[in-house]
């Protein structure tokens, strides 16, 4: 099989699976062995007064490996069905959606209930937020996953392979676990957090406009724009800018984080304010159409290399 082809296949199968538990029960996901590793680098060099040259140097540590893994896995199993899979245990465009839908089952139970479901996928504080919140801070982490989780992998491995793909999910592991602003790991994970949005800056703007496209939104590309800049992230801004345009609600604006409430402005304040539980089930299908236009969009391509 030809490379694109494996990544049609992979696309498939994760959509289809997503992260079977039979099988996670027994054996560790390859992002928890990622986290390990992170884990150990950290504890390790993250001390003293050089945290700045330590990440450095855990980054590049990091890349190394995981381009290593890559190209190993590469020579031993490339083209093969054994490379579907470590593609699609790669993707995470399944598990995104089955967790958003869970906010809406949960938010059908209780908002407590909803709260929980939601506090999985987000790290800002849930005990004060009421159903609206709640909805708002599920759609923005749909968003910013949908960029994070499915599409930069896509990506990567269509510009590097499998080497690409890992060293990927291992920069992205990185930053949510090092890439921090506080007094821990500032210096320590600074270069972790350049480096992703780095790598995501591609990505997030297909993203964008991947979901403009799929739902027909031609016209909000300028205003998407324009509300990725007054975000905090040089990169969410544009895949949320475009949900929200294309769902026509306001996401982001002031959150609470270890109970401090920040300030941020709001993306699409021209949307509405007022989310209901219906808004995420509005996102999960932009969601699958978004997933439907990459799957066209690798399947043409994988025809045209073959008839080339």
């Amino acid at each position: 099989m030809t490379g694109l082809e494996v990544l049609l296949l992979a696309i498939l199968v994760d959509a289809c699976l997503g992260e079977p538990k039979f099988i996670w029960r027994k054996f560790h996901h390859p992002i928890v062995l990622m986290g390990n590793l992170i884990k150990a680098f950290e504890i390790k060099l993250n001390i003293g007064e050089k945290k700045l040259r330590n990440g450095i140097l855990t980054l590049i540590s990091l890349i190394i490996i995981a381009i290593s893994i890559g190209i190993v896995f590469d020579k031993l199993i490339g083209g093969t069905l054994f490379e579907v899979l470590v593609v699609a245990i790669l993707l995470a465009f399944r598990s995104l959606y089955d967790h958003i839908i869970g906010v809406t089952n949960g938010l059908r139970q209780s908002l407590g209930d909803g709260r929980y479901m939601v506090s999985r996928i987000v790290g800002r504080d849930v005990t004060e937020m009421d159903e609206s919140d709640v909805v708002r801070s599920t759609i923005e982490s749909a968003a910013e996953n949908l960029s994070d989780g499915f599409i930069a992998p896509v990506i990567w491995y269509l510009i590097l392979g499998l080497p690409g793909i890992i060293v990927y999910k291992m920069i992205n592991t990185a930053d949510s676990m090092i890439a921090y602003k506080s007094e821990k790991y500032k210096e320590f994970g600074w270069a972790t957090a350049k480096t992703d949005d780095l790598v995501n800056w591609l990505p997030a703007r297909i993203t964008s406009g991947l979901i403009l496209l799929s739902t027909r939104n031609f016209t909000s590309w300028e205003v998407v724009r324009k509300n990725s800049k007054i975000h905090r992230s040089p990169n969410a801004g544009w895949p949320e800018g475009a949900m929200a345009a294309s769902l026509k609600v306001a996401l982001a604006g002031p959150r609470s984080y270890n109970g401090i409430v920040g300030s941020d402005p709001y993306i699409n304040s021209e949307g509405r304010y007022n989310l209901v539980k219906s808004d995420i089930n509005n996102c999960g299908k932009v969601l699958w159409k978004v997933w439907s236009l990459m799957f066209l969009i690798v399947f043409l391509l994988a025809g045209l290399v073959r008839f080339i």
